[in-house]
């Protein structure tokens, strides 16, 4: 545009010069406005540019603003997207936890009430063994059986040579009354279940006896069958009753002495709970 202003201006001069309109002094008048007129327009072109180069820079770092700003906001969606993701996966836990919670007060309550109901079974227990030592003091006193506590049973053991003779499996008179005294201590005990075991020492049995019991195991079974034919006739139910023989393989002595073969020879009366001999017979069946 400058350019053009100064051919304008050349070509007025030219023109007014040929034409003697104006004298020489009007006409560098005219030029030297024109030529402020120039500069003024070359200063606000040069500002322009220097405006113009400014914006650009401004455009630039508002476009690198823009684009680190457009970075933070994906960051912060990333960001936002992992912590909800937290979020869900910590609220699963707590619901979790929140069951294991239950399911464990659960169990401690059900704990608690096996916790009470064994106190409860062993004061029971405890109960049953000290009122069956005093119903049996007097023949506990006098040697003729014992009276043992073992976990969840009771034991009534008896002395061999007061209810049998050796090799015998039938009652003797003075066994007969002791065993009566033993069936009046066990009918109070309708939640037992009653095991009569005969065991034996290991001393075979003499040739004139093997025709009658070959071996040591006829004879501790037979005689703790005569015990419980006993038991029955005197008024407990033989369904509560089992009888059995452990011949001479489960000892409490020593067989190499006198004192231990006599301890051995005896007739364990075995109290268990019904419950117990239920659960033990599910799981053989």
């Amino acid at each position: 545009m400058i350019r053009n202003i100064h051919i304008g201006i050349t070509v007025l001069a030219a023109v007014f010069v040929s034409s003697g309109c104006v004298s020489s002094g009007t006409f560098e008048k005219m030029q030297a406005g024109k030529n402020e007129e120039i500069m003024t327009l070359q200063q606000q072109k040069a500002d322009l540019e220097q405006q113009r180069a400014e914006l650009a820079q401004q455009k630039y770092q508002l476009e690198v603003k823009s684009s680190e700003l457009a970075q933070q906001k994906s960051e912060l969606e990333q960001q936002k997207s992992e912590l909800e993701q937290q979020k869900s996966e910590l609220e699963q836990r707590s619901a979790d936890l929140e069951k294991q919670n239950s399911a464990i007060q659960q169990q401690v309550a059900t704990l608690e009430q096996q916790k009470a109901a064994l106190l409860e079974a062993s004061q029971q227990r405890q109960q049953q063994y000290d009122a069956l030592v005093q119903n049996l003091s007097k023949e506990v006193e006098q040697g003729q059986l014992q009276v043992r506590q073992y976990k969840n049973m009771l034991a009534v053991d008896l002395a061999e040579q007061i209810f049998f003779d050796s090799g015998r499996a039938k009652l003797k008179p003075g066994g007969k009354e002791v065993l009566k005294k033993v069936g009046e201590a066990l009918k109070g005990y309708e939640n037992k279940v009653i095991r009569v075991v005969g065991h034996t020492d290991n001393v075979p049995l003499a040739k004139s006896l093997q025709a009658t019991f070959p071996t040591n195991w006829e004879l501790s079974v037979a005689r703790a069958t005569n015990v419980v034919r006993f038991l029955q006739d005197a008024g407990i139910p033989p369904e509560r009753m089992v009888a059995s023989g452990r011949s001479e393989y489960d000892p409490v002595a020593s067989n190499d002495t006198a004192e231990g073969r006599q301890k051995n020879r005896r007739i364990e009366i075995m109290l268990i709970d019904k419950g117990l001999t239920d659960e033990m017979e599910k799981t053989i069946n």
